[in-house]
């Protein structure tokens, strides 16, 4: 592989990026195995693809904001290391598709250069910090979100507590009530407050999760001052870093181990987990979000004759609202599903630069929003997308499909969702074209039941799966329906009402939106009409499209494709791997002691003892496996290894293992707790050598 050759202004981003291709290099010479390096990778945010040999990259874009210069460098990116294209997600990041392994390390450098990154993208990390688009400029905020989320994304990027948690981590901002970015599906999701004094804070969900199981966030605080947030982030993070389910993902996130041991020990946990905090308390550098450029007032703006008015009007009822700002508009871009190729990239940027500040946002739903436009450059803004196709009408609307890739590149694709969501939005440009106006109806789609496409929140969902109709397989869709936002951290989980032949889900969507207008009381919302019908209704409306009998040949043909329907379902990489062997374990053990060391030498002593508190689980967990015991948590560990080490005599230590571990949650993060901590984690470590030398020898 070629070697990685940039040099970088910033010394911690070079060690990164020099770090993944010794990894890389490694694993080509044998030296890591192969899952070890898969999560090794992933917290790098490079992704195994559907097809083999070939890697997507996420690029990781703190509450969905990007340059115009950070755009066109990803653009070349794309062009130079994979498919030219980029995708927008719905976690506000771009990805990247059918990259070479080997050339990564070099990508990460060339994006480094306009302070751009993949660190913990991906893995069992601190995933991209999403805050509301219209954050900074929503005329119903109490203040702007923006400079707290870019905060608590720069304080547990490469934070020890959050390098290898049992499951992601997900942490969301809303800029008001309205909660648009959805805090109850969060592992903490926060809303913003003032309070009677005039205070900043935040209403805090806790616990949310979509997947194939959704549960929604609970509210834990009305009000945590601004100060405590990023105190009480790092708590939870600990409590979930140490109880949470290690060994079967599909049970290992925060939703999980409140179900296990309850909210209210969760809660109990966290408070123990503040004397052990790098800071007790916080204060967010409020000017950290620099204001965008904003180009001056042009004469030629009026000049500009719009040659379809009405395709004008209804652009500026959807898809325009007026800032915070007097004087001042956002404008939303309505990007079909999230696929933008880079020669358009480039002429979007071209297109927009004279009209809008140098500072996108992207959407939740997978658009695009520009800021600053004055009112006397909306119909020359609005000439140079709709050259570019992007002035269609209807943004967040029932014609605003949001999917995630599905079979296209995830391995976990069941089913088709880019086309079918393509087909979707032309029915209803087609057949209902007067609900681009409508708002309260969202659609999502996902490839398969993990909720990527976010169809657990959808008024109308759909998820990838198959059926089976005698001794032939066909593609499928589960219908979900009534799910969505309420508003101020209240929302609902959509239900699984029927599943049916893929090719025929556009006949569900045609029979629920002909439904709601024909069934629905004046100004009744969708959720109410729902509510009102009850789900078995919806079955029974639905329950002949499900008929089997009834099938055809396309029925076995899925959506965007010729040949005949086959499942082919990979290894998800969400959530990253498993390494149960006993020598990876004390090579890792190895190394975190290592990275203690760094730390301390550098005055981080709150990171030192982490790193230490992770040699002692490591080297414990490696000495466990050499019976056959794994335990999936960490805690559990530390039990473990007491009743068959300690409590056995096989090992020597002064009073417990508990005791020795736990230490971490009752002392200061200070120097001398750190000095004392370390020498622990290092004898300890020496002991556990002797003895796998012992078994061994034996």
């Amino acid at each position: 592989m070629q070697s990685f050759r940039t040099e970088l202004e910033n010394p911690i981003v070079e060690k990164d990026i020099i770090d993944l291709e010794k990894k890389i290099r490694d694993f080509r010479d044998g030296k890591i195995h192969d899952e070890k390096f898969r999560s090794l990778r992933l917290a790098r945010g490079v992704y195994g693809q559907r097809q083999p040999g070939v890697q997507m990259v996420r690029i990781k874009l703190p509450f969905g904001k990007v340059t115009f210069k950070q755009l066109l460098r990803i653009a070349d990116i794309s062009d130079k290391y994979a498919s030219r294209n980029l995708h927008l997600t719905t976690r506000q990041d771009i990805q990247i598709h059918y990259v070479s392994l080997d050339r990564t390390p070099q990508l990460w450098a060339e994006l480094a250069e306009d302070d751009v990154t993949i660190r913990e993208a991906c893995g069992n990390t601190v995933r991209n910090v999403t805050a509301s688009p219209a954050s900074g400029i929503d005329p119903l905020e109490p203040f702007d979100v923006s400079p707290y989320a870019h905060a608590v994304f720069e304080y547990f990027l490469r934070n020890p507590i959050c390098q290898e948690m049992g499951r992601k981590f997900k942490i969301s901002f809303s800029s008001s009530d309205a909660d648009t970015a959805f805090s109850y599906i969060h592992d903490i999701g926060l809303i913003p407050k003032i309070n009677s004094d005039n205070e900043r804070g935040f209403k805090v969900m806790l616990g949310g999760g979509l997947g194939a199981q959704p549960l929604l966030a609970s509210i834990v605080e009305e009000f945590l001052h601004e100060d405590q947030l990023i105190p009480y982030i790092e708590s939870v993070i600990r409590v979930f870093d140490r109880y949470g389910e290690r060994n079967n993902r599909n049970k290992a996130r925060l939703k999980y181990l409140i179900q296990k041991i309850g909210l209210e020990e969760v809660l109990h946990l966290t408070k123990i987990e503040r004397i052990a905090n790098k800071v007790k308390t916080y204060k967010i550098n409020r000017d950290t979000v620099d204001l965008p450029a904003i180009p001056e007032l042009a004469a030629e703006y009026t000049a500009v004759e719009i040659s379809n008015p009405l395709h004008y009007e209804q652009w500026l009822a959807t898809n325009v609202f007026e800032q915070k700002q007097s004087g001042f508009y956002g404008v939303y871009i309505k990007v079909q599903v999230g696929d933008i190729p880079t020669d358009v990239a480039r002429q979007l940027v071209a297109a927009i630069e004279p009209y809008v500040a140098d500072e996108i946002r992207i959407t939740q739903n997978q658009g695009l929003l520009l800021k600053y436009a004055r009112k006397e450059a909306l119909p020359a803004l609005f000439k140079g997308l709709a050259e570019l196709g992007f002035a269609n009408p209807g943004f967040d609307s029932v014609g605003d499909v949001t999917t995630c890739p599905g079979t296209d590149t995830c391995n976990l694709g069941i089913s088709n969702s880019m086309t079918f969501a393509r087909v979707l939005e032309d029915l209803i440009a087609n057949e209902y074209e007067d609900l681009i106006y409508n708002r309260d109806i969202k659609i999502k789609i996902s490839g398969c039941m993990n909720s990527c496409g976010q169809h657990g929140l959808a008024h109308i969902g759909f998820h990838g799966s198959s059926l089976k109709a005698g001794t032939r397989v066909l593609p499928s869709m589960q219908v979900l329906l009534g799910g969505g936002t309420v508003g101020n951290g209240v929302g609902r989980a959509a239900e699984r009402v029927i599943k049916v032949p893929a090719k025929r889900a556009t006949l569900v969507l045609r029979a629920v939106l002909d439904d709601f207008k024909l069934n629905s009381i004046e100004d009744e919302i969708f959720h109410n009409y729902y509510d009102r019908q009850g789900k078995d209704y919806f079955y029974q409306l639905l329950k002949p499209l499900a008929d089997l009998t009834t099938l055809t040949d396309t029925d076995f043909v899925d959506w965007g494709h010729e040949e005949t329907y086959a499942t082919a379902i990979g290894v998800g990489e969400c959530a990253g791997v498993i390494i149960d062997l006993v020598s990876t374990l004390l090579f890792e053990s190895e190394e975190k002691l290592g990275w203690a060391n760094e730390s301390y030498n550098g005055g981080a002593w709150s990171d030192a003892i982490y790193h230490s508190y992770n040699t002692f689980i490591s080297a414990a967990k490696a000495l466990l496996l050499d019976k056959g015991i794994s335990s999936s948590t960490q805690i559990g560990v530390i039990r473990e290894f007491d009743t068959h080490y300690v409590e056995t005599g096989e090992i020597q230590i002064n009073g417990s293992f508990n005791e020795l571990v736990l230490q971490i949650n009752k002392n200061e993060p200070s120097e001398e707790f750190a000095t004392q901590y370390k020498a622990a984690a290092n004898d300890f470590l020496n002991l556990v050598k002797v003895k796998r030398e012992e078994v061994l020898q034996s």
